[in-house]
């Protein structure tokens, strides 16, 4: 089969592999009939994942069709159309027990494209099946079951909720990106009184104002003085971190009012500067987090009752089977303020 393979820093290749197989009772084969590029994807390339090593096949969100399973899966078969969640689970650890997956002690966790092959590929291997896929209805349409991967639970688990929306409150959203943009889309759940957007381009943040973004801070805007005027000069209730720099993170810690919340989503390849010697007084909460996707099921439902629309995000398609679609993905998403693209999404042309 045709996968993309990681090469070390820089170096990525769409090449013949070997065709995945059931290895463990517990696994199924997967065919991917839709894919996406993450953030995450692009870190990798960067080198800030050391733990991804020469020879992996990339990407950790797919929905595609079951064509295989071990003699353990026992709620999936051959056939069934499923979401392959970012995140797997062994469901029998002290983790896994609490709800806890993305800390999974039994060899679940982020593992696809990071510690085994991955998504970006015709087929792909998911271990642990009775816990890591989802099927899905047939209502939801893959590309909106798709953002269900990753975006919508990380934002949701680690922004939204690890930062404690509540109702009437002023969020901050620095950083406009997909994660970002989810983060605005599930804050609204919560009905809070602003929703703030932070970042340069305009153009996410046109995306950031179609999803309910009500006040936006681009290029040249003073987002302090922003927030203080919502605020009556105490901060937000809640700073989001989407993006992944230290300088987006310190903005954060600057934005948030006493006893308010930080909460980083990014994912960070460099240290940043923590201000205790500001924040020790003010009892800031800070708060980091890989998702664990325990909310897919209740997103999912969300999807399907027409209460949310994931699909908004899919700015450009590619073909998965064809010769250059998966370069042109990357290209396409590594250079957003170009191409204006949010997420992308390559899909086989005979699902």
């Amino acid at each position: 089969m045709k996968a993309l393979v990681y090469h070390g820093p820089g170096r990525r290749s769409w090449e013949d592999v070997p065709d995945p197989s059931v290895a463990e009772p517990s696994d199924a084969v997967v065919r991917v009939d839709a894919v996406t590029i993450c953030g995450t994807d692009l870190h990798i390339l960067k080198g800030d994942v050391p733990e991804v090593k020469p020879g992996r096949v990339l990407g950790h969100e797919a929905v595609g069709t079951v064509t295989a399973t071990g003699d353990g899966v026992s709620t999936l078969k051959a056939g069934d159309r499923v979401l392959v969640s970012c995140i797997s689970a062994c469901g029998r650890c002290r983790y896994c027990r609490t709800g806890s997956y993305g800390q999974c002690l039994g060899g679940g966790g982020w593992i696809l494209g990071h510690l085994v092959d991955g998504t970006q590929a015709e087929y792909v291997r998911v271990p642990f099946a009775d816990t890591s896929l989802h099927r899905l209805p047939e209502s939801v349409s893959d590309e909106a079951a798709l953002m269900l991967a990753d975006i919508l639970p990380t934002a949701y688990e680690v922004g939204v909720l690890n930062g404690r929306v509540r109702p009437g409150g002023t969020v901050v959203v620095v950083g406009a990106g997909p994660i970002g943009l989810a983060v605005v889309m599930t804050a609204r759940l919560f009905t809070p009184g602003h929703i703030v957007a932070v970042d340069l381009a305009p153009a996410r943040l046109e995306a950031a104002r179609r999803l309910g973004a009500d006040v936006l801070v681009g290029p040249g805007d003073d987002a302090a003085a922003a927030v203080a005027a919502l605020t009556d000069g105490l901060g937000a209730d809640v700073a989001v971190e989407a993006v992944g720099v230290p300088e987006t993170f310190e903005l954060c810690a600057r934005l948030v009012r006493p006893g308010g919340h930080v909460a980083n989503v990014g994912v960070h390849g460099a240290p940043a500067t923590l201000h205790l010697e500001q924040l020790w007084i003010r009892n800031v909460t800070i708060t980091t987090g890989l998702v664990d996707t325990f909310s897919t099921p209740d997103l999912l439902a969300m999807v399907a009752a027409g209460r949310l629309d994931p699909g908004a995000f899919v700015t450009h398609r590619f073909a998965l089977d064809a010769p250059d679609g998966m370069d042109a993905a990357y290209a396409t998403f590594a250079d957003p303020l170009a191409t204006g693209a949010l997420k992308v999404v390559l899909s086989r042309a005979t699902a």
